[in-house]
């Protein structure tokens, strides 16, 4: 059993959060939903990918914020277009990978080449990839092999 889950706070948008996620995502479940006296839900329990996930529809008292995010790695270029494109309907692109969703969850895309290009054992190397990602909004694959080869 997942001992940590990560609970999201939504003004009155949690269902239609769930929707948008397990639209996105191929490995999804809904696993419960409580509702208030008005039939709306009120908390709810679902899994993308296999992470636990609880949400609520709290109010508009707190917003989501960059402090936290969720890294979502991708083994290709395709894999960053495909949830690039989708996360992003309704959010703003941020730099570097990032995006803000519809609903304000910030997300970062990215993909194994970043990863290994930024671990190079050769400096230079991985500099180069670094100097390039920081120029990127969404992330290029061929543009890091590019920058990391010189």
């Amino acid at each position: 059993m997942q001992k940590i889950t990560p609970f999201l706070w939504f003004d009155d948008q949690l269902e239609d959060a769930i929707a948008f996620y397990t639209a996105i995502f191929r490995n999804t479940r809904i696993t419960d939903v409580k509702r208030g006296p008005d039939g709306r839900a009120f908390t709810a329990s679902f899994e993308l990918e296999g992470q636990r996930f609880m949400g609520l529809n709290g109010g508009p008292h707190f917003k989501f914020s960059e402090a936290v995010s969720f890294f979502l790695r991708c083994t290709d270029q395709a894999e960053v277009d495909y949830f690039w494109e989708r996360l992003l309907d309704g959010g703003t692109p941020q730099h570097c990978g990032w995006l803000k969703d519809r609903f304000g969850l910030s997300w970062q895309i990215i993909p194994d080449a970043l990863m290994r290009h930024l671990g190079d054992p050769d400096p230079a190397r991985a500099a180069r990839a670094q100097q390039a990602m920081m120029g990127m909004v969404k992330i290029d694959v061929a543009e890091l092999d590019r920058a990391a080869a010189g």
